[in-house]
């Protein structure tokens, strides 16, 4: 019973706030506007955050390659030097840190695209939806034009209809404005002969 109560209630207010779109709908649309702007700002947030990713990528695989030359040339130097027990070491140290380097690498690749991918889908999402909310402005605008239309062109069918009708009131004056008026040409002509 309850239940049914509750759906009766939420119908109710359903049409009340369908009624209410109805008849503001530009309050809707910048309603949308600016969730429009809310969605686009916490998407440019969790873009900037996967930018701040991709610069640390990057800071960590220059980091790596400075480090790569670096072990190179002390590989290189301790060889020339004959000392073939310290340039071993660096040699395996530099292979770990070349495969580091290249997963590192690898890592960044992705991260790149991903982001440009990101990019895209926002730039795409946000151009459609801009065109979508000037459509509907436009929409809405060429409502209001045909509404104000209609509603003149209805004042102008009921007064037609009214001066139509039965014209009595327009008759009547038309007679008394007649009437004055010839009067009162008949009053400026005896005073015309007078003089």
């Amino acid at each position: 019973m309850f239940k049914r109560i509750a759906n009766l209630f939420k119908g109710f207010i359903g049409l009340f706030v369908g009624g209410l779109e109805k008849r503001n709908p530009e309050a809707l649309l910048d309603v949308e506007k600016e969730n429009l702007r809310k969605q686009i700002a916490e998407f440019n947030s969790g873009l900037a955050t996967h930018a701040g990713l991709v610069e640390k990528l990057i800071s960590q695989t220059k980091k790596l390659d400075k480090e790569e030359t670096e072990l190179r040339a002390k590989t290189a130097a301790n060889l020339k030097a004959g000392n073939r027990e310290l340039a071993g070491t660096y040699a395996m140290k530099l292979q770990s840190v070349d495969k580091e380097h290249d997963d590192m690498l690898a890592q960044l690749q992705d991260a790149e695209v991903r982001y440009k991918e990101l990019v895209k889908a926002r730039d795409v999402s946000v151009k459609t939806a801009k065109k979508k909310i000037e459509d509907l402005s436009r929409d809405i605008d060429d409502m209001k034009v045909h509404k104000t239309m209609a509603e003149l062109n209805e004042m102008a069918s009921g007064m037609v209809t009214n001066l139509g009708g039965s014209g009595d009131t327009l008759n009547r004056l038309e007679e008394i404005v007649e009437g004055e008026r010839t009067k009162a040409a008949g009053r400026a002509r005896v005073a015309k002969d007078s003089m």
